[in-house]
């Protein structure tokens, strides 16, 4: 009986020197700590990285060694451990002896019987550096990123009073007065050319308007009222192309929208239908609304070349999607289209079919 005890005990002495090996060489910081907030045991861990004597550590309280910004935290997530609630992932700084700042990962569990708290730390002050070059490089390359996109928008931006002159120059010409034919067809593909680079401009800061601006303004807006000032815009074209344009609004005429957006759908849709009409028609475009148990909609039909919708399927709104052979297709104009609306929380569909026109179907958000 008395071996059997001996062995007992000499198995005790035995696990209780494993553990304090394990607890003094542990690369992790260990230590207990009591409710009034001092640390009751160390291991040489915790003054090896943070430069105090275990007497030092022990003489103060705990919080007087934590990195002044962090010290409410910490704080607060000790009170937690006193309404016996476990600490886990808990990150703070501490200040060394020599002033230098170290990241600490904190997994704490409290012990109530005995008013104490074991925990274990581990120094993430490494990975916390690299975090923080990174997010410097992130800033970098954003601030690189908008300088760049801020110089191709005003390149864009710049390029169109250029061209816009250029083509005041020609409604400025007496073409009557050009006799040589040859001449006025190089004046006629320079204009056509010039009014293509206009466009081009015009679709490339738009596209670059969209992606800058994120919070597009909302508010109350009279669909006839935008209609008209785009119809004005492009009423030359509208002239030229002999196009017919049928308007009716009276299931409803306001609507709440982004005015820019609002407009760029109607330039889009309304140029599309002119820009793809067939040979031996002239365009024939009908702007409508429609109202279904507060849906509102908007429906604008044509009567153009129309879309093969097996091919184009859900690539029809994509950016540089092109389905026609047309030299001035961009790929844009759709894209446009279905940014302004998606972005606002409404949706678009198309109806179609090859030679038979094309019927885009707006649906407002609520």
């Amino acid at each position: 009986m008395i071996r059997a005890e001996g062995k007992a005990l000499n198995h005790n002495i035995e696990t209780f020197t494993n553990f304090e090996n394990f607890f003094d060489s542990s690369p992790d910081l260990l230590c207990v700590a009591g409710y009034d907030g001092y640390f009751k045991r160390i291991n040489p861990a915790v003054s090896k990285l943070l430069g105090y004597t275990e007497e030092e550590l022990k003489s103060k309280p705990i919080n007087d060694f934590v990195y002044f910004d962090d010290k409410n935290t910490t704080n607060v997530a000790r009170n937690e451990l006193r309404k016996k609630i476990p600490l886990f992932n808990f990150e703070n700084r501490y200040l060394t002896k020599n002033g230098s700042v170290v990241w600490l990962l904190w997994t704490s569990l409290p012990i109530d019987n005995d008013q104490l708290v074991y925990a274990i730390a581990k120094n993430i002050t490494y990975k916390k550096e690299i975090e923080h070059e990174r997010n410097i490089h992130i800033a970098d390359l954003t601030k690189i990123n908008e300088d760049y996109k801020q110089l191709t928008y005003t390149s864009a931006h710049d390029l169109r009073s250029p061209v816009n002159n250029l083509l005041s120059v020609f409604e400025l010409l007496d073409f009557s007065k050009i006799t040589d034919s040859e001449t006025l067809d190089l004046i006629s593909i320079l204009k056509i050319t010039s009014i293509g680079l206009k466009q081009t401009l015009n679709d490339y800061v738009a596209v670059l308007d969209k992606k800058n601006d994120q919070l597009a303004k909302i508010e109350k807006l009279n669909l006839n009222d935008s209609l008209q000032e785009v119809l004005a815009s492009i009423k030359s074209l509208i002239q030229n192309s002999q196009t017919k344009i049928n308007i009716d609004f009276s299931n409803f005429e306001i609507i709440n929208f982004n005015k820019t957006y609002l407009k760029s759908i109607f330039l889009n849709l309304i140029t599309n239908a002119i820009k793809y009409g067939k040979l031996d028609k002239s365009p024939i475009i009908s702007i409508t609304t429609l109202q279904t148990n507060n849906v509102k909609q908007l429906i604008i039909k044509d009567n153009g070349i129309g879309f093969d919708m097996d091919k184009v399927k859900d690539k029809v709104f994509g950016l540089h999607q092109k389905f026609n052979k047309n030299t001035d297709s961009y790929g844009i104009g759709l894209y446009l289209v279905y940014s302004h609306i998606t972005s606002l929380g409404g949706h678009i569909t198309l109806e179609s079919k090859l030679n038979e026109g094309a019927k885009f179907i707006i649906t407002f958000p609520d």
